[in-house]
């Protein structure tokens, strides 16, 4: 074979060599963009059954965030009770402490004007009042 033979049968070489390199190339970007197709449908299905799980975990803590404000609503309303039981017990005891002094008012003049009770000189304590 002539020295033009053999560049014709080497460029055909090359050519074929750069053409299996090529295809080779192809080939493996295919597989490559199959294979993140595939991962970004497993990330998204991933993220689909977090999304829901999420959810449920935000549904129950607004749940429990109704609870603790039923809770403190009531807490509150109580507050509000034995804040005016505890005003009327003070009127209560007020109204009583003045009918009390009353009373004993009107025992003590009874006392000065009934003859039977001895004067303040009396040591027995018989009919005196505090």
């Amino acid at each position: 074979m002539s020295s033009t033979a053999w560049v014709i049968v080497a460029l055909v070489v090359l050519v074929i060599i750069v053409v299996v390199v090529v295809i080779a190339a192809r080939g493996r970007r295919a597989r490559q963009v199959e294979g993140q197709r595939d991962k970004a449908r497993e990330l998204r299905e991933q993220a689909g059954a977090d999304r829901i799980e999420v959810q449920r975990r935000e549904a129950e803590a607004s749940k429990v965030d109704a609870q603790a404000r039923m809770a403190q609503a009531e807490a509150d309303a109580k507050a509000a009770d034995a804040a005016a039981l505890q005003a009327e017990a003070v009127q209560r005891g007020e109204h009583a402490s003045g009918s009390r002094e009353e009373v004993e008012e009107r025992l003590r003049q009874a006392d000065r004007i009934d003859p039977d009770v001895p004067g303040d000189d009396t040591t027995d304590g018989r009919n005196a009042r505090p």
